[in-house]
């Protein structure tokens, strides 16, 4: 399968942000919440002021207990603390909903940017990040970025819980609360050393998940390979190792977390002992009454907890500012493929003019050097040559997927780079040598180049292809569902079913890539009728390793190296007895005897020809 773990490295477009900064970025996408995240502050602060009053009421109680027994009613009592219990609840629960919306808004909005980043960018940025480690960032990370508004919403409600007490202890006992406050430094700054570790372990534990998602999305495409080749067992291996990695990872980022609760623990158990014995021995020498001895001792778990808590949730906090700090990162990627402006042009004729194109993948591997060339528009050019001539690139640099690193690319006199992408590509048509279709009916995949098309011109256009043919032999003809990817139709009836969307489309520059080399002769020359319609008064560019599909172009340009090395009509090109001459002779001369065959049986035996498309 060629899976390789190669460890937990950031991705190239990864950056590194400060955590002040993300807060404010994080902040952006709070602002439309504004009144949700205020009701949440108001019953946060209610909910503060009714679990501060619980014990100091019952402190009051205590207090009249030892002074004037009568004066308590215990009946009245009860009441009074089962009302402030009833009333916490109440305004917890109020809080809980408004911040779930809240949360589930900030979401929703930081998914749609993520899946539009995605769309975004260029198809440099996929030939080097597999899709599973994206999908990763589109979903559970943007799932994670969300426990930092609960931790915060949480964090607030403590703190607040934690002034309120302050003050009221200060009221009390301002000595006793002093020697509270002292072993409070020691709790933060406990919390704060996990800091670094903790952001940098739950990065890890983020990136080995993406891992886990590629290797099974990659495993879950390539699941007919792998049967095929009956790779099974070494695929379960590598997932058992990659599994194991992440184990590993995740079982750290565990250890790391679940150390900080009981160092804190301890911290604040020191503080306890020293309250319990100054406490006591101030109740016992009457500075302070026993209720206010009581009030300290039940608020240590008031302050103690809410102390920790924020400690700790500094230390939680990363996991939700390391998975944003991902997702920011997928949204900050910078496009090599950049606009210098928008021309929207009124019609295109179809002329595009490369001149002394430089061009590369990476900096190892020059594709396209000193390239020029013109194609005229409504002209129909061929280019042919041995793998990794070329031929492709032009093409994608045609429909602007690459950026070309030297000289420029016009369409009809315009630089290509001030086009308006959206608009340009809308007049492009294009079929690749596997066409990918959606997960739908036939007739949704031809709609899907254009939307508003009704159901007749879908139908019309289905029918131009191969004069409808094909179609019969769908078992619910143009609602046939094509399963993922097309999986349930042949190669050749997804060839059909995409130039059938190219011709609802009806673009003005075409751009066939090899989109014949993977059936057989019969399919081929039922796909030819479909695409000499395609070809007609457009400007195109067939990629082609079937002679059928190229022998008839106006022009074909053979490409080596990425260089042109010879350019002429097919009978030119044969006189003169050169690469081309030399192509034929070894690799297309049998084909066209195959083609002529093919075509002799489409005209007298149209049925075989559906029985060996199906």
């Amino acid at each position: 399968m060629g899976f390789i773990m190669d460890g937990l490295d950031a991705e190239s477009y990864d950056r590194t942000y400060r955590d002040r900064d993300l807060v404010k970025r994080i902040i952006t996408y709070f602002r439309p919440q504004l009144g949700r995240i205020g009701a949440v502050a108001l019953t946060i602060l209610l909910s503060s002021l009714v679990n501060t009053g619980l014990p100091i009421f019952i402190s009051d109680v205590l207090d009249r207990l030892e002074a004037a027994p009568e004066t308590v009613n215990l009946i009245v009592t009860a009441l009074i603390i089962t009302a402030l219990g009833v009333t916490g609840w109440v305004f917890n629960f109020i809080r809980q909903r408004f911040q779930s919306e809240a949360i589930g808004n900030v979401v929703l909005k930081l998914r749609e940017d993520a899946f539009d980043a995605v769309l975004e960018r260029d198809l440099s940025f996929y030939d080097t990040i597999p899709s599973g480690k994206i999908v990763s960032r589109v979903t559970s990370d943007t799932q994670a970025f969300s426990q930092v508004v609960t931790l915060a919403t949480e964090l607030l409600s403590q703190f607040l819980l934690i002034l309120l007490l302050i003050g009221y202890l200060f009221s009390v006992n301002v000595q006793l609360t002093f020697v509270l406050l002292a072993i409070s430094p020691f709790v933060v700054i406990t919390a704060l050393l996990f800091r670094k570790i903790a952001r940098n372990t739950v990065t890890q534990s983020r990136r080995v998940v993406a891992i886990v998602s590629s290797h099974i999305q990659e495993t879950v495409s390539g699941i007919r390979v792998a049967k095929t080749f009956r790779q099974e067992n070494a695929i379960y291996r590598e997932f058992l190792d990659v599994n194991a990695r992440a184990y590993k990872v995740n079982l750290r980022t565990g250890y790391t977390f679940s150390s900080i609760f009981p160092i804190l623990n301890i911290i604040a158990g020191f503080g306890t002992a020293a309250i319990v014995y100054f406490g006591g021995r101030s109740a016992l020498e009457g500075a302070i009454s026993a209720g206010a001895w009581y009030l300290f001792i039940q608020g240590l778990a008031m302050f103690w907890f809410p102390l920790t808590s924020i400690a700790s949730f500094w230390s939680q906090f990363q996991l939700g500012l390391a998975a944003g700090e991902r997702v920011f990162a997928l949204l900050d990627a910078e496009s090599k493929v950049v606009q210098t402006d928008s021309v929207k042009l009124p019609a295109i004729r179809g002329e595009i003019d490369f001149q002394h194109v430089n061009f590369q993948y990476n900096d190892n591997e020059t594709v396209l050097a000193d390239f020029s060339l013109t194609i005229h528009p409504g002209e129909t050019l061929a280019l042919v040559g041995h793998t990794g001539a070329g031929k492709s690139s032009i093409g994608k640099l045609v429909s602007r997927f690459y950026e070309f690193q030297g000289g420029t690319i016009a369409i009809d006199g315009y630089d290509i780079r001030t086009l308006d992408l959206a608009d340009y590509r809308s007049r492009l048509g294009v079929v690749t040598q596997t066409p990918f279709l959606f997960d739908g009916t036939v007739m949704e995949n031809i709609r899907y180049g254009k939307p508003s098309a009704s159901d007749d011109e879908v139908i019309t256009a289905a029918h131009q292809v191969g004069s409808g043919d094909w179609i019969t032999a769908l078992p619910q003809g143009l609602n046939t569902p094509v399963g993922e990817r097309g999986s349930s139709l042949s190669m050749g009836q997804r060839q059909l079913v995409a130039l059938a969307r190219v011709l609802l489309q009806n673009p003005s520059i075409f751009i066939l890539d090899e989109a014949t080399a993977s059936v057989d002769p019969l399919t081929e020359a039922l796909i030819q009728e479909g695409l000499d319609k395609v070809l007609e008064n457009r400007t195109s560019i067939v990629i082609a390793h079937r002679l059928s599909t190229i022998k008839n172009a106006d022009r074909i340009i053979v490409v080596e190296k990425g260089r042109i090395i010879e350019q002429g009509s097919h009978e030119q090109l044969l006189e003169r007895g050169g690469h081309y001459a030399e192509l034929y002779n070894t690799y297309f001369r049998h084909q066209s005897l195959e083609y002529i065959e093919s075509t002799r049986l489409l005209v007298e035996d149209k049925p075989v020809v559906r029985a060996v498309v199906d």
